[in-house]
């Protein structure tokens, strides 16, 4: 019977162990309760001090649980650091007054009693007693205490009284008068924080190893239960009162220091939820405080500069170390921005996979938790791809997303965003349309779904039904109102140019093929542009009304008059725009093609050239600097800027193969395309540098086969870079072709069209060049054929379909080419070379009274028509 009670002792023992270990306060009440009555000793001594001896056990283990209990159900005050009072606090003051009585008895054994007196600290730190708590520890004696081979509890309990000695000496430093004192202190409180810190992380893994093999006898048939462990408040200040401290000291070393050695130990499922935060905290450091020429990676030594702030170890050597995971075939970051983007990948694969997705009432809380942690991680994930430029990768994180955020604005709008970013504009302005719905009375939403339909997508309607959309909003836009009035005004705008031929296009009336030539067609168009055009300038006038002060306003309201050819008035409101932004490109851009349209070429040159002083790299301004010298001082002086251009583009690419190189693994985003490799960037010499006589023709070749075969023997790879980047080259290219053409070198002008063709060879201005240089041949079927393959890559082509009809005429197929012109016209009214062109097939063809009405159009045009139309200014907002 003994033996069988000894058993039955050691049994309850382990039990006791077991739920003071794993934190089973309800079961540990319950079985201290039970051991009060029943407890005998276990060895032969005195009865009434052994049954003493067990009723102060019981006692200390029920004021454990009771305390315990107390704490998990006061957790948000003990998180806001509010003292608990024992008035208020049954459980608190019974446990109290059972720890009081057995220090009090002395009658415990010595390793009890120790533990009986880390119980007692515990509670006169919520009590809000530090001084009460650093002396009940020092009494413990808890920095000579060591943790090897003590049961799982007890390193449960030295971690607490080292935090909380910690906090306790934290909230006790007002009272040190000295300097040097407090510097004593404060290194007494990170002792504690990393000692706690250590200890913390060896209790959770050798609890981890403790639950899975309870687990398993469990699977095998026991009655026992598995259940997963959670962080209880002091442990989870053990984990990170260290790092937490360094950080708001300033010691980003030491912080990052402790945050890494954290993240490297081998994690439990406990820790899972805190190695999360902890990965949001280091990548926030690494993102805001650390600059790449400081960073260190994780598995090298510190950079020398930062030896002298990393102090030894405050870790006693009593303290057993945590299990790290090994650093054979690891991957180790390069820089600041590589290590966080890991760490928040991997803490986005942690949050996606314990998202609370459930609408449940019930937990509506986790829910709330679980958003605002994913929100965190995603937020910061925004930050550092888009210093990478990798908004590809971080719309197809945010994708991910959408599961847990129903309902929720902030993610909705960040995929948008991301989505506008990597140019997937179709799938933002569905995504917009979501955040409209969640935001109704929000502007910025519709107005940048507007944006993006009136700019990448050219979508007019629905950037029309985004506009008004924000102007319904009436007052409650705000601001935001004039910026839909101009969005509104924009879409007219572009409809008047763009939207009718569109719409033509798409119902087949602007084929090639139309049989008829229906002449009240362009009078219904130009009604319909007309109306149009007012409807924009009206719109216009009312966002200015409502911005006096804001110059891109003004300026598309001085385009939108260019455009119907109020050119004074166009001017005058220009000069107000320059006035408040006196150094805007397009206004100066603008200021330049009206001086052109009166034909003041010098006063358009003017201010070409210093605009493009302030914008160098603009390519648009540089084309339009080509045309007036070709206009105004012919085209050699043309040519010399299309050789600056050549040179500033190959400046630009050499900038991003240099920066792209520089990221190292980090890819930009852009359409991949074959160029040539080593670009060499010249035009063909078509003047004897001495003589200024003009080459002969055998000369001529010979040069140009040298020249062509500086480029064609460059290897061909994969180029990446901005697809306008290439379209300029090639524009650059056929630019240079046609002003070789007005001088009649037809082989410099082939080699430029060959080099352009190189790079889109099915482009519909390369085609156009080509039928040009056809033209100048004298091979009319060919150019022909060429002006064809042109118009049916770009249908709406006017300088196509001038130049077919010119070829047309000229084949003595008239009645074709006046409908080619006719529907050049009704595409662009204010082309005055179509209406030209027109009246002289009419006039071949013995229509004299129409003939002059087209001449005479064409006049009045011509008389305010720019170099280059006014829509090469883009409308955007």
């Amino acid at each position: 019977m003994a033996a069988k009670g000894s058993h039955s002792h050691v049994k309850l023992e382990g039990e006791i162990e077991r739920c003071r270990a794993e934190g089973h306060w309800g079961q540990l009440r319950h079985l201290a309760q039970q051991l009060l009555p029943l407890a005998r000793p276990p060895r032969k001594v005195a009865a009434a001090g052994g049954a003493q001896d067990a009723e102060d056990y019981g006692s200390m283990l029920l004021a454990e649980a009771l305390l315990e209990e107390c704490l998990k159900e006061k957790f948000a005050k003990l998180k806001d650091s509010i003292p608990l009072t024992e008035k208020n606090e049954p459980k608190l003051s019974e446990a109290k007054q059972y720890l009081t009585n057995i220090l009090s008895r002395g009658k415990l054994r010595p390793k009890y009693m120790t533990e009986a007196m880390l119980i007692l600290g515990k509670l006169h730190y919520v009590e809000g007693s530090y001084r009460d708590a650093i002396s009940m520890y020092a009494r413990a004696g808890i920095d000579d205490l060591s943790t090897k081979d003590e049961p799982l509890y007890m390193l449960r309990l030295v971690t607490e009284a080292f935090v909380i000695k910690g906090l306790s000496l934290e909230r006790s430093t007002n009272s040190i008068a000295s300097r040097a004192r407090l510097c004593e202190r404060e290194e007494e409180v990170m002792a504690c924080f990393e000692t706690a810190c250590f200890i913390a992380q060896v209790y959770l893994q050798e609890l981890e190893k403790t639950l899975n093999n309870t687990h398993s006898r469990s699977i095998k048939g026991s009655n026992v239960t598995y259940s997963e462990f959670e962080l209880s408040y002091f442990l989870e200040a053990a984990l990170q009162s260290a790092y937490v401290t360094h950080l708001k000291k300033g010691n980003i070393v030491k912080g990052m220091r402790s945050l890494r050695e954290i993240l490297r130990t081998v994690e439990t499922k406990s820790t899972q939820t805190f190695k999360m935060t902890a990965a949001k905290q280091l990548a926030q450091v690494l993102l805001h405080s650390l600059s790449e020429d400081c960073y260190w990676s994780p598995l090298s030594d510190l950079l020398p500069e930062f030896m002298n702030k990393e102090d030894q170890s405050y870790v006693s050597n009593l303290c057993r170390r945590p299990e790290l995971y090994t650093e054979e075939n690891a991957y180790c970051p390069q820089d600041n921005v590589e290590e966080a983007l890991l760490l928040l990948l991997i803490s986005e694969s942690m949050a996606n996979r314990d998202a609370v997705i459930s609408r449940a009432p019930d937990q509506q809380d986790d829910r709330a938790i679980s958003l605002r942690d994913a929100s965190a991680v995603y937020d910061l994930l925004s930050i550092t791809l888009g210093r990478r430029g990798q908004y590809v990768m971080l719309s197809e994180c945010l994708e991910r997303a959408m599961k847990f955020a129903f309902d929720e604005f902030h993610l909705w709008y960040q995929l948008a965003l991301s989505m506008v970013a990597c140019g997937k504009s179709a799938y933002a302005v569905s995504v917009l349309k979501e955040c409209a719905k969640l935001r109704p009375t929000d502007p910025t939403v519709p107005l940048l779904a507007a944006k993006v339909c009136i700019g990448s997508l050219h979508w007019l309607e629905e950037g029309e039904y985004f506009a008004k959309m924000v102007i319904d909003l009436g007052e409650d836009a705000g601001e935001s109102l004039a910026k839909g009035y101009l969005a509104l005004g924009l879409t007219y705008s572009l409809q008047a140019t763009d939207g009718l031929v569109k719409n033509l296009l798409k119902t087949g009336e602007g084929e090639m093929n139309l049989t008829k030539a229906k002449e009240e067609r362009p009078a219904t168009l130009k009604g319909t542009q007309d109306e149009l055009n007012k409807k924009a300038l009206q719109t216009l006038e009312r966002a200015r009304d409502l911005a006096p002060e804001d110059h891109q306003i003004i300026l598309y309201l001085s385009l939108q008059l260019a455009l119907v050819r109020q050119i004074s008035d166009a001017i005058e409101h220009l000069q107000e725009a320059l006035q408040l932004c006196k150094d805007d490109l397009n206004s100066l851009h603008l200021l330049a093609l009206l001086f052109s349209a009166q034909k003041h070429y010098q006063h358009a040159l003017d201010v070409i050239n210093m605009a493009v002083v302030e914008y160098p790299e603009s390519f648009s301004l540089l084309f339009t600097k080509v045309k007036l010298e070709w206009i105004h001082k012919g085209p050699e002086e043309a040519l010399v800027t299309c050789r600056h251009m050549l040179q500033m583009w190959q400046m630009v690419y050499n900038v991003l193969q240099h920066s792209g190189s520089e990221k190292g693994s980090s890819v930009t985003e852009t359409p991949v395309i074959k160029k040539h490799n080593g670009l060499h960037l010249t035009l063909p010499d078509a003047h004897d540098a001495d003589s200024g006589s003009q080459r002969a023709s055998s000369l001529a070749a010979s040069r140009l086969e040298q020249a062509m075969s500086e480029i064609t023997m460059q290897s061909s790879a994969m180029k990446q870079g901005p697809m306008q980047l290439w379209t300029a080259l090639e524009q650059i290219w056929l630019q240079a072709a046609e002003l070789f053409m007005e001088q009649q070198h037809l082989k410099e002008a082939s080699f430029c069209i060959q080099e352009a063709a190189s790079l889109f060879p099915t482009s519909h201005a390369v085609l156009y060049m080509r039928g040009k240089l056809a033209e100048m041949k004298g091979n009319l079927e060919e150019a022909r054929q060429l002006y064809d393959e042109a118009l049916t890559v770009n249908p709406a082509g006017v300088e196509i379909m001038h130049s077919l009809g010119l070829v047309l005429s000229r084949l003595e197929r008239r009645d074709l080419a006046q409908k080619v012109l006719r529907d050049a016209i009704r595409i662009q009214t204010t082309s005055h070379r179509a209406w030209n062109s027109l009246g002289e097939v009419l006039q071949a063809q013995g229509k004299n009274e129409a003939a002059i009405e087209c001449f005479l159009t064409a006049l009045d045009l011509e008389s305010s028509s720019p170099v280059i139309p006014f829509t090469v200014i883009p409308r955007e907002l």
